[in-house]
């Protein structure tokens, strides 16, 4: 029974490994065809229906989200260091996670902080130079 066992373990992986985001990859290519021939029979022609997904796709993108992931990975990463150094120095085991968690969501309140003070700025300078262009008319 036990050999039976081992020899499945292969087939578990490639499975897994191969079959599972195939399935995903799959349902939402389906998923996106489903949606089209739905707007399709709503009366939209192929030509709406395409120019209606390529608005969708270009959405603005937010400008910050690099300074997000950044401060939010370094930030994690700082959790795990200082959690395996309470570790060595004796502390529970379970310190790290609750350093990881607790770094992780400071790099969040980080985030929100620069990128509000960041947007702020930018707004403060949008209305000066509205006031500019206005004045000089």
């Amino acid at each position: 029974m036990n050999n039976f066992l081992e020899n499945l373990v292969p087939l578990f992986a490639l499975v897994f490994t191969f079959g599972i985001p195939g399935v995903i990859i799959f349902y939402w290519i389906y998923l996106k065809h489903k949606e089209r021939t739905k707007l399709m029979d709503m009366g939209l022609s192929p030509q709406e229906a395409r120019d209606y997904f390529r608005e969708q796709e270009r959405k603005p993108k937010n400008p910050l989200s690099s300074m997000k992931w950044g401060i939010l990975l370094t930030m994690i990463g700082m959790g795990l260091f200082i959690g395996i150094l309470l570790d060595e120095a004796g502390f529970k085991d379970s310190l790290t996670g609750v350093m990881v968690l607790l770094f992780g969501g400071l790099g969040f309140i980080i985030y929100y902080f620069v990128a509000s003070s960041k947007l702020k700025k930018e707004d403060i300078n949008k209305i000066a130079q509205q006031n500019n262009s206005a004045g000089s008319n």
